[in-house]
Formats: structure tokens, C-alpha cells, sequence
């Protein structure tokens, strides 16, 4: 087995290069763990900086996405079965679209509940806790979800960069490739991992000012 170093730089050169059949070998070694970590580190900073100097885009980035894609299958299933049933005709690719964007919203939507926290998480149990048992349950859901997100985007990557070493079509297209949706989900793991950090700060904060941490806490819709 090739060393971390040779592994790490067959990525880069792959990367550097835009060679999707070489990146998609080299993304199966175990170095795309560490390197993807790296990646996610520097790109979670970014977006908390853009977040905090753009307002705007911290509280609807999520939202214009969502409501984005949701109007898209919407018009897309709506026009094509209107068209197959009154004209006997319809886009080839309006079968094979909207699983593709169904799939975006998924992700996009879960970093939109990670942000209101809005998710799974045993709020009764933890009014119950101590302060210092309150922060290291928080600390376990970033530690978790940050994991999560890593197993997530390498996995993704690895189907994005496969799907583009193939060529792969979207079904009834000529030229639209499957890369280009694949690609969207690392990204909305991105965000949410983003979000996660970005709530983990606010307790921190909470935290060390004598504030509680779970009550309530999940309560964080904007008008």
C-alpha cells in the first residue's frame, strides 16, 4: 500500500490536473478521510465568515435553495403530466430530473433543521441534566455530526468523481451529467457541518455565560 504522502499527492495531482478517471482512483484511498477533513475545516471557516458578514445570506441560503428546487419538481411534474395526458407528449427527462433534485433538497432541507435545531434531539432528557452535562451532550452532537458529515462527503465524492470517470448522462439528456447533482450533496453536507459548528459556538457561549443550553435552545426560527 502507497504511503499518506503518495496518496495525498496523487489526490492533489489528480485534483490539479481535472482528471476525473485519476481522482476517481485516488479518492478510494484511505487519505481522502484526512484530506477531505482538511478540506471540510477550511471550507465550515469560509462559510461561518460569509455568514457573519453577510447576514442576508446566513439567515436564507437554505430557505431560497429549498423553496428554489421545491418550485422546480413542482413545475416539472406539473407542466410534463398536463403535457402526456391532453398531448401525448412529454420530456424524456422529466422522469429522471426530479429524483436528482429531490435528492439536493434533502440535504439542503436537513442543514436548514441543523440550523433551527430542529432535529432529533432529546430535549426533555437534557433539561434534566446538569450545565456541564447539557455542554458535553452538545459536544457529542458536533463531535457525531461532523463525523457523519465526513463519512457522508468522502462517500459522495467518491460516486461524484466515479459518475464523472463514466460519463454518466442523466437519462433522456444528451449532455447533462449526474456529476453535476452528486456534486450538490458534499456541499449541502458542507453547510450543515457549518451550521453545526455554528451552534456549538452559540452554546459555548451560552455555556460559559451560566445560560441554559437546552431549554428552549431548539426554538431559533427567524421571522
Amino acid at each position: 500500500m502507497a504511503s499518506f504522502g503518495e496518496q495525498a499527492t496523487a489526490i492533489l495531482a489528480a485534483l490539479v490536473a481535472q482528471d476525473a478517471w485519476m481522482l476517481s482512483e485516488a479518492m478510494r484511498e484511505p487519505a481522502a478521510y484526512p484530506l477531505t477533513a482538511m478540506a471540510m475545516a477550511v471550507g465550515i471557516g469560509v462559510l461561518l465568515l460569509l455568514f457573519r458578514r453577510i447576514p442576508w445570506l446566513d439567515r436564507n441560503i437554505e430557505r431560497y435553495a429549498l423553496v428554489a428546487i421545491y418550485v422546480t419538481i413542482a413545475m416539472v411534474i406539473f407542466v410534463e403530466v398536463i403535457r402526456r395526458f391532453a398531448f401525448s407528449v412529454q420530456a424524456p427527462w422529466s422522469t429522471t430530473l426530479p429524483p436528482y433534485l429531490f435528492l439536493v433538497m434533502t440535504w439542503v432541507g436537513c442543514a436548514y433543521n441543523a440550523k433551527l435545531r430542529s432535529h432529533l434531539s432529546f430535549d426533555e432528557i437534557r433539561a434534566r441534566l446538569s450545565p456541564l452535562g447539557q455542554f458535553l451532550c452538545v459536544c457529542l452532537d458536533t463531535v457525531l455530526w461532523l463525523g457523519f458529515a465526513l463519512i457522508v462527503i468522502v462517500t459522495s465524492l467518491r460516486q461524484t468523481t466515479n459518475s464523472a470517470a463514466n460519463f454518466q448522462i442523466l437519462l433522456g439528456t444528451d449532455d447533462v451529467q449526474q456529476w453535476w447533482f452528486y456534486v450538490l450533496v458534499p456541499v449541502s453536507w458542507l453547510i450543515l457541518s457549518a451550521r453545526t459548528v455554528e451552534n456549538f459556538l452559540e452554546d459555548l457561549q451560552r455555556y460559559r455565560a451560566g445560560q441554559p443550553l437546552s431549554t428552549g435552545r431548539f426554538l431559533k426560527i427567524e421571522e
